[in-house]
């Protein structure tokens, strides 16, 4: 069964969907039964559709199957990279569980409370939410741009006498550029806990949200995944709050910081793994029939430890510091975007013969979206092409897909497979060693990764070893 709205509200505009539901009614060759929900357009539903209305006024009651602890209970798909999303089958057992951890200890949400989590339906976030009705706590739900008008989910949260709210980081920062802060436009008294998550939050978020939303607030970072529909890491009630850091690992969350030796670190940063099983990580991924992508995925670099690619520090109190992405998924204002979508665009463009993309979480909630290009035959990266490039990639893609800087490379390294090292090239401009950041032996061409080098250490300051 599929069902639809006609369209919905963002930043004040009306969006049609229809011709998308078109589309999934003509490729999703299993569906029977087409529901309509007439949303956004006062007009009839397409033909072969039932009404909303219809099925609701059947009155028929729901029929529960008891299924077991594994049974697939959702698909949640991941932003792609160099290749498709993954779609990753979560069970009934292992969300049932995260939910109810999630929402009573993590959260501690009570009956008659109130959850609003700023998010769309295409964020983990929104079938988090779902573990607050375990509770007996009220979901607050919201269609459009939590920044349209800048202050909506402010204003939101005190007609709505929110207790919990969850936000993205990227929302925090907005907000903090208003002229007149949210605790002097609207009550907020009620407002007990706030969660942020998305990306890292900055110490300055921290304190915004404290001195201009509410002084009895909790301010909670978090962070996980939906790779596992719920958090790795966060506050809790027994931990001081610390701008800058997150209180500390979760209840049934055996997390820590490797080297790439795997070895565990503390003050020192190091890939966030996770050590022993989590009940809702995924049972499978979509169309993973012999489970080598799902392996691949998160297996890879330690068998039977799940590396999530993040660059984390623990501390010795217990908190930590989320550094951002150890992988090549680019983050931008808490848009995830796959690097993927730059590459069809780019490689091929008259005068280009290759390009790589990185983006990397700098020092003031500052995120730098840098594109490296070889330019084909005797070319050169001039101000014509970079326009070319910017105009390509504004069009096709999206303004926020246009880079902070263009950079001309002598060439883009590879594995030997033929794999641009998009990861390595990111430790590197991280700051890493490049001997702790690739293995030249795999490389098709290990000179490359010294230019890259010395453009880091120019561009970024010294290496951590200070080399």
């Amino acid at each position: 069964m599929l069902i639809a709205i006609d369209g919905y509200h963002w930043n004040g505009k009306v969006h049609d969907r229809a011709d998308v539901v078109a589309q999934l009614r003509d490729r999703l060759t299993s569906v029977r039964h087409v529901v309509h929900v007439p949303y956004a357009f006062d007009r009839p539903g397409p033909d072969g559709t039932t009404p909303w209305d219809e099925v609701l006024a059947t009155g028929a009651a729901p029929e529960f199957e008891q299924v077991e602890f594994s049974h697939p209970l959702w698909v949640l798909f991941t932003s792609g990279t160099t290749g498709l999303p993954k779609g990753l089958v979560h069970s009934h057992g292992g969300i049932t569980l995260e939910g109810l951890k999630w929402s009573g200890l993590y959260a501690g949400l009570r009956p008659g409370e109130r959850l609003f989590s700023a998010t769309s339906t295409g964020w983990a976030l929104w079938n988090i939410e779902l573990g607050a009705l375990t509770q007996g706590a009220g979901i607050v739900v919201y269609e459009g741009s939590p920044l349209s008008p800048v202050d909506a989910i402010w204003e939101v949260t005190a007609r709505t006498r929110t207790d919990v709210m969850l936000l993205g980081a990227a929302v925090v920062s907005a907000s903090s550029a208003t002229e007149v802060p949210p605790r002097e436009r609207y009550d907020l008294s009620r407002l007990r806990h706030v969660m942020v998550s998305g990306s890292a939050l900055p110490s300055s978020g921290y304190h915004w949200i404290l001195e201009q939303v509410g002084g009895d607030v909790c301010v909670d970072s978090t962070s996980g995944g939906t790779d596992i529909s719920g958090s790795f890491v966060g506050g809790n009630s027994y931990a001081p709050v610390r701008p800058g850091r997150i209180g500390g690992r979760l209840a049934g969350v055996d997390c820590a910081a490797w080297r790439p030796d795997g070895t565990p670190v503390v003050e020192e940063m190091g890939d966030l793994v996770i050590t022993k099983p989590m009940p809702s990580m995924p049972v499978s991924l979509w169309n993973d029939t012999y489970g080598s992508r799902y392996r691949d995925a998160y297996f890879d670099t330690w068998p039977g430890v799940w590396r999530h690619g993040d660059w984390v520090t623990f501390h010795t109190d217990g908190s930590l510091t989320i550094h951002g992405r150890s992988d090549s998924t680019l983050n931008r204002q808490g848009i995830r975007m796959g690097t993927g979508d730059f590459y069809d665009v780019l490689d091929g463009m008259d005068g280009v013969a290759e390009t790589l993309v990185i983006g990397i979480d700098r020092p003031g909630d500052e995120y730098w979206l840098g594109l490296f290009v070889v330019t084909a035959a005797d070319g050169s990266v001039d101000d014509a092409l970079r326009q070319r490039i910017t105009t390509e990639l504004r069009s096709r893609l999206s303004p926020r897909h246009v880079p902070d800087e263009i950079v001309a490379a002598p060439a883009i390294p590879h594995t030997i497979n033929g794999k641009r090292l998009e990861v390595p090239v990111k430790k590197l401009l991280m700051g890493r060693a490049l001997d702790e950041a690739a293995s030249t032996a795999s490389v098709d061409n290990p000179g490359v990764l010294d230019w890259f080098a010395q453009f880091a250490a120019a561009r970024f300051g010294p290496t951590e070893s200070g080399e």
